[in-house]
């Protein structure tokens, strides 16, 4: 079947790191997009986000500015050239290219065709109409899937209850591993937050697990006291 190219704007660029130097992933393939594709719905958004600070920061300034990384279709290229059964993680930083539009839901299509006989997962922070939450459940159920990026339980638990996998935030310090929310459903801190030397390519729980189990982050990284702010205003 031929492959068409999705539009989105043409200036977005897309990098995909072949073996990431990431402690936390692991040595797998990671990608990074253009700061244009972070929707204004994030809240971290130039508030203790990850990738404003340190290398990735740099990094991810080169790839919106276009100095580096490729254009969607051919970044979709190198998707499909990753070994069958890959594990790999789309965005460490950036975000999906609008997933409730048309445009949007078709080039997210194009990836979840490329992933195919892959195992993709990614984080979203792009507000959850029913359009965006049909298209994260269309990609979950066929191999790719898309987290639902919270920043609260509560937030997390109505996640799951539209049928999407789901992970939140809470403060550095809070002492919980597991429990079970407030809506029933279970909260697991980040193995790689919680065991020496596990990474998301040993763990692989934001791929595959249940859909009544969410994937807890203690706050981190520099930005991590602005988070905890964010998070407590919430």
């Amino acid at each position: 079947m031929a492959q068409t190219k999705p539009q989105t704007a043409g200036r977005l660029r897309f990098h995909l790191t072949p073996v990431s130097s990431n402690a936390k992933t692991g040595p797998i393939p990671v990608s990074t997009s253009s700061r244009e594709t972070c929707p204004d719905s994030c809240p971290l958004k130039r508030m203790g986000c990850y990738g404003d600070g340190g290398p990735i920061a740099i990094h991810w300034a080169a790839v919106t500015d276009g100095s580096r990384g490729v254009p969607y279709g051919d970044f979709l290229g190198l998707i499909r050239k990753l070994p069958a059964g890959q594990l790999w993680r789309h965005n460490q930083v950036g975000d999906l290219w609008k997933p409730g539009t048309l445009t949007g839901r078709t080039a997210l299509n194009a990836l979840v065709d490329a992933n195919r006989g892959r195992r993709g997962f990614t984080f979203s922070h792009h507000k959850r109409t029913p359009r965006t939450v049909e298209a994260f459940r269309a990609a979950t159920a066929n191999g790719f899937t898309i987290n639902a990026s919270c920043h609260t339980e509560a937030e997390a638990d109505a996640a799951m209850a539209d049928g999407l996998r789901a992970v939140f935030i809470v403060p550095a310090d809070d002492p919980r591993t597991t429990w079970e929310t407030a809506g029933g459903n279970r909260a697991v801190v980040c193995p790689a937050q919680r065991f020496d030397g596990m990474t998301c390519q040993r763990c692989q729980l934001c791929q595959t697990r249940p859909s009544n189990v969410a994937v807890v982050f203690r706050a981190h990284g520099n930005g991590r006291r602005k988070v905890e702010t964010v998070i407590a205003n919430l």
